[in-house]
């Protein structure tokens, strides 16, 4: 009788232990490095107490590298073997002698390729109620690359590497998540200035005036694909400008649209750009808004002080919408002004959408500008991209947080 209690109060403490890990949640700061527009975010790598490294955030990389010199301390750093099981899962490995080589491509760098040993080591992060840090945890076997100075040139200067975010195995987000035995997913929220929000395994995200699990941020399901070929895509059945829908070849659309944290203007095939440019242009005019000659890069370029000023989300221009799949029917993510237009000069704003040319590799690329102050959230368990209308809507943003009282 009292073994059999014994062994019952050791499985239900075990149970609870299980239930309580699998309700965790992780946060780390987004940081807009504002001369580039680029985001990356900072987490302690190495037995060091304090060891920061900033690391560029980017969709498509596979397996997080960095230049290991700027590690504080080597002691717990360990190379990963050829022969081991971690080597072997890790798609696309090679050797080097008895060392787990990767190579991968670079998102940013002069040299496109990037070649590092594969090592291991502690990478700490915070748990969170949804929006405070709490307390630190680590992952005690984080695996990386260590790769050369070449790596880093063409990357902006506080900036140590690059976060894997890419659906595959080894992406930082599915070691954290596998570590720890939490929900396969993870948030961004980036920030238009200021320092933005990046969940694990999110459950609430508390950004004010969304303070409580009963009040929580508005968001939208629709479908991932691409995940096979490590990227996030999402299938686009229209897009819409001021609520009008654009006349397109529907092939143009097939593609779908490729997420990216790198591409700060949504790049567009130059039949989509055309379309989109040519009726916001037009519902631009009926709207007051004076067109001025182009500023390069952009094409479409606008009198600012003709545009009214929309209180919370930007410059009061034609909205841009773009039509998915939604669990019943058709579902908008709508775009406003801060999202469409970005100035150029004291009076000058222009459409903020580059013109890839012809025949590019995707059709359509969605940026950051596009995607800053909305919150992402990529659910691996649905395979399904919940997005949130632009926290600029309910006068708020990607920057503000609760008190840390």
């Amino acid at each position: 009788m009292g073994s059999s209690l014994t062994r019952l109060l050791v499985f239900l403490s075990i149970f609870a232990a299980i239930a309580l890990k699998s309700n965790s949640q992780y946060l780390l700061p987004i940081t807009k490095h504002e001369p580039t527009n680029l985001f990356y975010t900072t987490f302690n790598v190495g037995s060091a107490a304090k060891s920061p490294v900033n690391l560029l955030l980017d969709l498509g990389t596979n397996l997080t590298w960095l230049d290991c010199r700027k590690l504080k301390s080597l002691s717990s750093l360990r190379l990963v073997t050829c022969q081991s099981s971690t080597c072997k899962s890790i798609p696309g490995n090679g050797c080097a002698g008895k060392s787990c080589l990767y190579k991968q491509p670079n998102p940013l760098g002069q040299n496109p390729v990037v070649t590092g040993r594969v090592v291991q080591d502690r990478a700490s992060l915070y748990t969170t109620d949804g929006g405070k840090f709490l307390s630190q945890v680590s992952v005690r076997h984080f695996t990386f690359s260590c790769a050369g100075e070449k790596a880093l040139q063409g990357l902006p200067p506080p900036v140590d590497g690059v976060l894997a975010l890419s659906p595959g195995s080894s992406s930082f987000t599915k070691q954290v998540t596998s570590a720890f035995n939490v929900i396969p997913k993870f948030s961004l929220c980036l920030p238009s200035s200021g320092t933005g929000h990046f969940y694990i395994a999110g459950i609430h995200y508390f950004i004010p005036p969304f303070i409580s699990s009963d009040n929580p941020i508005p968001r939208t399901l629709t479908p991932i694909k691409g995940t096979d070929s490590g990227d996030y895509l999402i299938t686009v059945k229209s897009i819409y400008v001021g609520g009008t829908a654009l006349k397109l070849n529907p092939d143009l659309l097939t593609g779908g649209a490729k997420l990216s944290t790198v591409v700060h203007y949504t790049v567009l095939q130059t039949d989509i750009y055309n379309a989109l440019a040519q009726s916001f242009t037009l519902k631009a005019k009926a709207m007051g808004i004076a067109k001025v000659p182009s500023v390069a890069p952009f094409k479409h370029c606008f009198d600012s002080r003709t545009a009214g000023k929309n209180l919370t989300a930007g410059p009061n221009v034609p909205v841009i919408e773009i039509g998915l799949p939604g669990r019943i029917g058709e579902v908008k993510w709508g775009f406003y002004g801060a999202n469409t237009v970005v100035k150029v000069k004291e009076t000058v704003m222009c459409l903020a959408f580059i013109d890839g040319g012809k025949t590019p590799k995707d059709l359509m690329v969605i940026g950051t500008h596009q995607l800053q102050d909305h919150m992402l959230e990529f659910d691996f368990s649905g395979t399904v991209l919940a997005f949130s209308e632009s926290l600029l809507l309910h006068n708020t943003s990607c920057s503000t947080w609760p008190s840390q009282k």
